[in-house]
């Protein structure tokens, strides 16, 4: 099992916007195979910051999800509200 961690940080005036886009394409998402758990975490001092939590049974279904043309259309619609550069980590469980 994989888990992908992908820390955000959006403009002020983007925060409801990216809330509304998850909510619009979180059923979707959870439903690509290999994809198991989806989560939406929003940091407690900083309103702008996010995080998405999700599990994955392989790299391989991280990545058939992360080349679709689905995910190329909603991070291209999630960077545009992006107030810094995105990161991202791939972890196991020890």
């Amino acid at each position: 099992m994989i888990i992908r961690i992908v820390q955000m940080t959006f403009r002020e005036d983007a925060i409801g916007d990216f809330k509304a886009l998850f909510e619009e394409r979180k059923t979707t998402i959870k439903g690509f195979p290999g994809c198991t758990h989806l989560e939406l975490w929003q940091d407690s001092n900083h309103p702008n910051i996010f995080f998405t939590y999700s599990h994955w049974d392989a790299e391989s279904d991280l990545d058939h999800y992360r080349f679709s043309d689905f995910f190329k259309d909603t991070w291209g619609r999630t960077k545009s509200l992006f107030k810094e550069k995105p990161q991202a980590w791939s972890v196991n469980r020890c």
